[in-house]
């Protein structure tokens, strides 16, 4: 029922109300499932747009994102927020997995691999796949399938494997240096935003057994074919309009208490909101700080998750030098490549942006000392690069831009609920299960709007296909 309907029908009782804090991927989440169940909600956000650190921004006549974000069809909780803002269209999923991987150091007739999948059941939709990769020998895939299964067995539940490190697992589970580069790390680092060595075996064993050991089509990859803020500012500000949810950005949150009635008061310049329910979807930091004495038990443990950067390195060519929406590379510095040539409006020449994940070593390098390095690069991975001119050469830097996957992290990570009733927690940093991803966001808003709703005794009823869903990729 609408807010304007409950206040028109005699009797009854005046709407619960809430603030969300952040108008990220997680906060615009939690507002929308609170509003949809007939909660007032006001979303508060610091920025000038929506969309946390997914969003899109003018360069000339260039709209660019920030960085490059995919994601999986085992994505759920995503996939939800895409239908839920319209834009499932302008994001979609490959019919099948299949990812190009270049080697840069493989001699000619060897340096394109794929891995990609078959209809067939989970383990064998991989097994064509795994046996005619070419970046592997023989031996070396027969022991990635071993691994793989060995994987598979984990129990996600166990907490012993968030305190264990993946690089050193799969070294004791056979895997060369060579595979660990070639297979693992590819898909690792641009899921976990670290390389095995440095990531916590729990969340490493979560992204492999639910994205490529699950179901058939679990790992199949989808991207934004507009730019991420058609996506998480304009389409999610239209969906939040009209469920009713009031939306305020450029302003920031300066303090948050507790009335002695058990309502909230929350602080901005020149104005106090109040609400019967409070969801901070900020990062942990600025959840620390905002956090009110008590609400939980250790609020030092938010300071103790680290953060990792990612780098996103951007070309603009005069001519088309890469016939593939995207690529991934091996034996060079280059990661992932995608094609934004037709989603950020370039009308002549191609767009290339590079993500470069777990970039500690380069994110605050000197935009010429990159192209020096990255320009060759290209040229030795795509030879129609060799010719081309280089129209427009920059870098987008995020140096916070996921939590840090080490191994301990899953202990730090809070659930939604505090100490505090009615003050709830979201953001890809807290107890989800997953890595910093955007599907972490989505799921943290819906369990922070579920939570909430329960304590305010509304029904959940909307919510239930996307918890089943949570059950089901897991």
């Amino acid at each position: 029922m609408s807010e304007a309907t409950e206040a028109e029908t005699p009797g009854a009782s005046v709407p619960a109300s809430a603030v969300v804090v952040g108008g990220g991927l997680a906060g615009i989440t939690a507002a929308l499932a609170l509003a949809d169940a007939g909660v007032r909600v006001t979303l508060l956000e610091g920025r000038p747009r929506l969309g946390g650190l997914a969003f899109s921004f003018r360069r000339g006549d260039l709209t660019v994102d920030n960085g490059q974000h995919v994601y999986l069809r085992c994505c759920t909780a995503y996939r939800w927020f895409l239908d839920r803002v319209d834009g499932a269209s302008l994001a979609p999923l490959q019919d099948r997995l299949d990812v190009p991987v270049l080697d840069a150091e493989a001699r000619p007739g060897r340096r394109l691999g794929r891995i990609g999948r078959t209809a067939l059941p989970v383990p064998l939709h991989l097994a064509k796949s795994l046996a005619t990769y070419p970046h592997l020998s023989l031996a070396e895939r027969a022991k990635v399938g071993r691994a793989a299964l060995a994987l598979k067995g984990l129990d996600l539940a166990d907490p012993a494997l968030d305190a264990q490190n993946f690089g050193t697992w799969l070294a004791e589970h056979g895997q060369s240096q060579r595979a660990i580069e070639a297979l693992w790390d590819l898909v690792g680092v641009a899921t976990l935003n670290a390389v095995a060595g440095d990531a916590s075996l729990g969340l490493a064993a979560m992204v492999f057994k639910t994205g490529l050991l699950s179901d058939p089509g679990a790992a199949d990859i989808g991207w934004a074919r507009v730019p991420l803020g058609e996506l998480h500012d304009t389409l999610a500000r239209k969906a939040l309009d009209s469920a009713g949810v009031r939306t305020e950005v450029r302003t920031r949150v300066t303090s948050i208490s507790p009335y002695e009635n058990g309502r909230w008061s929350v602080q901005v310049p020149g104005e106090s909101i109040d609400a019967d329910a409070v969801v901070l979807a900020v990062p942990q930091r600025e959840t620390h700080d905002l956090l009110p004495e008590g609400a939980l038990d250790d609020p030092g443990r938010l300071l103790e998750i680290g953060t990792a950067p990612i780098l996103n390195i951007h070309v603009v060519y005069d001519r088309k030098v890469l016939a593939r929406p995207f690529f991934a590379a091996l034996g060079s510095p280059v990661q992932w490549v995608f094609d934004r040539t037709e989603a950020s409006g370039l009308r002549e020449g191609q767009y290339l942006a590079l993500s470069q994940s777990a970039a500690q070593d380069e994110i605050d390098a000197p935009v010429a000392a990159l192209r020096e390095r990255y320009l060759p690069e290209l040229e030795r991975l795509l030879p129609g690069a060799r010719g081309a001119e280089v129209k427009d050469f920059f870098v987008t830097r995020e140096r916070t831009a996921t939590f840090a996957p080490t191994p301990g992290v899953g202990r730090l990570r809070p659930g939604a609920r505090t100490k505090a009733p009615g003050l709830y927690l979201a953001g890809a940093w807290t107890a989800t299960g997953w890595p910093a991803t955007m599907e972490s966001a989505v799921r943290s808003g819906v369990g922070a709007a579920g939570a909430a709703l329960s304590a305010l005794g509304r029904s959940r009823d909307h919510l239930l296909e996307v918890f089943e869903s949570f059950e089901e990729a897991a």
